[in-house]
């Protein structure tokens, strides 16, 4: 199939013939922290570099969600369905509440500021898990130079008490995050230190104790061409992954399933529609979506 990459039969089963892959939207500058709004029918997602949050609309384009964003990054959507959101500007996490009003979240770890929290992800007992890396506030494009005043990490927070846990500090830059559709498992994405000629890039597997204690953290999968960035889980468990040269799917057991192919580099994606079977993928600077034989995770 055209647009494809097949390597393990199985991926067939999962594209459409009459499907391809569609181009919904382009002009943006660098597209991150794609979230779908089921009940308001829409996706929202950042023009990063130009410190704004878009909304697309089937059928009505793309508008201005809201601007300034606070140069945000990863956002999603917690179990009351309010917009959590990694600032880099602000080096915080924000939630827009159901009347519209911003709240910050966190903005500290043991008595100093985060770096430029990149992805989250809320846990169906209401814990916001999140990345921090320090990519940010490491050069103006982006949020704005700033020092760092600790290692890169992944967190844990509980909203309600305000409470917030280093769940692990062996990162040189972590970045994308998803749950697995029991949450036995959390995947994150070490884009390492890009500062190197050789940075650590791969996908990390945690096991999820019932407590939350994270276990493992083993190399899952390398993608190649280029990197994995952000990455979204479907309702089987395989892992669809950001990559240079498009889309790849992998299997729970870290196999290569296939490729979707994009016309430019991957740096976000999630699934939406009101099946959950749409695929919208942020390339570089053009929105596009896809149309599968699966669908999202969900999870709650």
């Amino acid at each position: 199939m055209d647009g494809f990459e097949i390597v393990d039969p199985v991926f067939a089963h999962y594209l459409l013939a009459n499907a391809s892959l569609e181009e919904l939207a382009g002009g943006f500058r660098w597209i991150e922290g794609l979230v779908w709004m089921g009940d308001a029918g829409c996706l929202l997602f950042q023009d990063l570099p130009r410190n704004r949050t878009l909304r697309w609309i089937e059928d009505a384009g793309v508008s201005v969600y809201r601007a300034p964003s606070h140069y945000a990054n990863g956002q999603c959507r917690d179990r009351q369905g309010r917009l959590i959101s990694c600032s880099h500007r602000d080096r915080c996490l924000y939630r827009t509440e159901l009347d519209g009003s911003l709240s910050r979240l966190i903005d500290r770890h043991a008595g100093r500021r985060l770096n430029a929290p990149n992805d989250v992800t809320v846990k169906s007992d209401g814990s916001i898990w999140f990345t921090d890396p320090l990519y940010g506030i490491q050069s103006d494009y982006e949020g704005g130079r700033q020092t760092s005043e600790q290692p890169p990490a992944l967190y844990r927070l509980d909203p309600a008490a305000g409470r917030i846990v280093l769940m692990a500090g062996d990162f040189d830059g972590p970045n994308g995050l998803a749950f697995s559709p029991d949450e036995r498992r959390l995947y994150v994405s070490e884009t390492g230190d890009q500062t190197r000629d050789d940075p650590r890039q791969y996908i990390r597997a945690f096991d999820v104790a019932a407590d939350g204690a994270l276990h493992g953290g083993g190399v899952f999968h390398k993608v190649a061409p280029g990197y994995t960035d952000g990455l979204c889980v479907d309702e089987d468990g395989n892992v669809w992954a950001s990559a240079a040269d498009g889309v790849h799917c992998i299997a729970p057991d870290g196999r290569l399933l296939g490729k979707l192919r994009v016309p430019h580099r991957v740096s976000n994606l999630t699934f939406g529609g009101a099946q959950r079977n749409r695929l919208f993928i942020g390339g570089s600077h053009t929105l596009y979506a896809i149309f599968l034989n699966r669908r999202g995770a969900l999870r709650w």
